[in-house]
């Protein structure tokens, strides 16, 4: 199967930042290729949601919500005494990988397209639904229950960050106007979301050749752990995709959004709950390491495991 061409973009980007270029896309620019995305995903999903019984995808979301809770516990304890991370730097990262990622989700639905591969259309909002628990199951395992923790400020950032708002927002206008009402926006979200996504993941390359420097100062661990732990996380929403009989196409996105890890709504959320863990260590793995791994490597191995549960 040939390369995607969104991926060219990212390497592009990643290469222009070893190499020390002045490319660099303007903050406004950037900050409206995200809101582009977010909004995109959104709107397909709830345009398709509009479409389905609710009553058959509750089950789903309980389920999904589940996995969301759990996946940062398996990684904890790898961190806290195999990394030999403090318990703040601990809990930040296992709550990052427990979270997910927007932009890997966005290529992995690229790369189903491009290969033919159709997937539940719900898909989307489980992505909304796995953004939070790990987030609060990351800041309980760093600092417990106590009066000291602003709760009202930290929901308030977990619940009205832009990701949030933009993909639940997109949700529900596009499942209150439907397919037909869509249609007059399909330039902007749905025709060009290749070429946002294009440009987006340009401008994540040269983020992630940033991360280059903390990369080599950290050391093998966040290395292998960054490669390494996805594709367990990633087997375990596989598995659960397989048990909801979702199709080939989304049990490799829910596998996919199992592997990935946040790198927008996390960090802000343990930028205020948890002050005393190192932001560059989590962002080092998940935008440095882990984001790359699964846009070259994950995403394929990802969707060859869905077809091997499926017997495809």
């Amino acid at each position: 199967m040939s390369i995607d061409p969104v991926i060219l973009f990212f390497l592009l980007g990643l290469i222009a930042g070893l190499a020390r270029s002045d490319l660099r896309l303007p903050p406004a620019i950037y900050e409206l290729l995200s809101i582009l995305l977010l909004l995109a995903i959104g709107l397909k999903g709830g345009m398709e949601l509009s479409q389905q019984q609710m009553s058959s995808v509750l089950p789903q979301m309980v389920a999904v919500l589940a996995m969301g809770f759990i996946l940062p516990l398996f990684v904890y304890p790898v961190l806290l005494y195999i990394g030999r991370l403090g318990r703040p730097d601990a809990a930040s990262i296992a709550g990052h990988y427990g979270s997910v990622s927007v932009g890997t989700y966005a290529v992995a639905v690229a790369f189903l397209a491009s290969a033919g591969i159709a997937f539940e259309p719900h898909l989307a909002l489980f992505l909304v639904l796995l953004e939070v628990p790990a987030i609060v199951v990351g800041i309980l395992l760093a600092r417990g229950i106590h009066s000291g923790t602003r709760w009202g400020k930290l929901l308030h950032e977990i619940f009205f960050g832009k990701s949030i708002v933009l993909l639940v927002g997109g949700l529900l206008i596009g499942w209150a106007i439907g397919p037909e009402g869509i249609k007059p926006l399909e330039p902007l979200f749905i025709d060009s979301f290749k070429g946002v996504l294009a440009l987006f993941l340009l401008e994540m390359g040269l983020i992630a050749a940033s991360q280059a420097r903390e990369i080599l100062q950290r050391g093998i661990f966040l290395v292998a752990f960054g490669v390494i732990a996805p594709i367990p996380l990633a087997i375990c929403g596989a598995l659960l995709g397989w048990s909801l009989d979702l199709s080939v196409g989304g049990t490799a996105l829910l596998a996919t959004l199992a592997g990935s890890c946040s790198y927008i709504a996390a960090p802000a959320a343990m930028r205020i709950a948890v002050p005393e863990a190192n932001p560059a260590l989590s962002l080092t793995a998940s935008l440095g390491v882990t984001f790359p791994f699964n846009i070259f490597v994950g995403i394929p191995i990802y969707l060859e495991i869905a077809k091997r549960l499926h017997g495809a």
